[in-house]
């Protein structure tokens, strides 16, 4: 198996993805690798031609991005995956899914980190990487419309670059709703740039807290491997 991640600048990021690994690992027989999009190496290519060297004919690609809809998955993805020598693995669908529905293991691992924030709120802001997509737009607003009505509490969706509304705008948009103890739930997987950015924008924003990435989530762990099952791939 290979998790191909997004890739950060930020060198913290590469332990989320590691530690996802790991926790994957446990509860699968095969080899369990890790690559990138962007930023980081291993690529894709470079981590399926070691797979290759080593023995292993059939490689399942778990893409560790959240929207189906956003740039990564319907450009960059497909591009790292090409393959000169026509090799072909087995691509199992994003963990955000296809059909643009809220799976219900996000919302769990959304509220698992927002509980680790141990403080009390009344309203939250989902914060995204942010994308021009229209749709991945729509996927957003849909996780925060699930994760209020998990919560019971007024939800938005805000985005960290490229869309609005900011973490900012979001949080002040709740309070003129009569809003006073704020919480911001980190949609993203692993550190970097823009988990730090929104760090930084939703303290001045004066929110109670910021959860963590998703990470090692154990709902993330059990999505996985039932993107694995979807896409028929089995450990040998």
């Amino acid at each position: 198996m290979l998790l191909l991640a997004h890739g950060s600048r930020v060198p913290e990021a590469k332990e989320y993805t590691r530690a996802l690994a790991r926790a994957v690992g446990s509860s699968w027989a095969g080899r369990v690798e890790v690559a990138y999009l962007r930023h980081t190496r291993p690529r894709a290519r470079q981590a399926l031609s070691t797979l290759a060297e080593a023995g292993h004919e059939q490689v399942a690609v778990v893409p560790l991005l959240l929207l189906s809809s956003a740039f990564h998955s319907r450009v960059d993805l497909p591009k790292a995956l090409s393959d000169p020598l026509g090799r072909a693995p087995l691509v199992t669908p994003v963990l955000g899914g296809t059909t643009g529905e809220p799976d219900k293991r996000l919302v769990a691992a959304l509220r698992r980190r927002l509980a680790e924030l141990d403080v009390e709120f009344d309203a939250v802001v989902l914060v995204a990487t942010g994308s021009t997509d229209a749709g991945a737009y729509a996927e957003v607003a849909a996780m925060a419309s699930a994760l209020g009505t998990d919560l019971g509490l007024p939800c938005r969706a805000a985005f960290a670059a490229t869309s609005t509304p900011t973490p900012g705008e979001a949080a002040e948009e709740l309070r003129r709703a009569g809003a006073r103890r704020i919480a911001v739930a980190s949609y993203c997987l692993a550190s970097g740039v823009l988990y730090r950015e929104t760090v930084e924008a939703s303290t001045a924003a004066g929110v109670v807290g910021v959860s963590q990435p998703l990470g090692d989530a154990p709902e993330l762990v059990e999505l996985v491997l039932e993107r694995l099952r979807q896409a028929g791939a089995v450990p040998v």
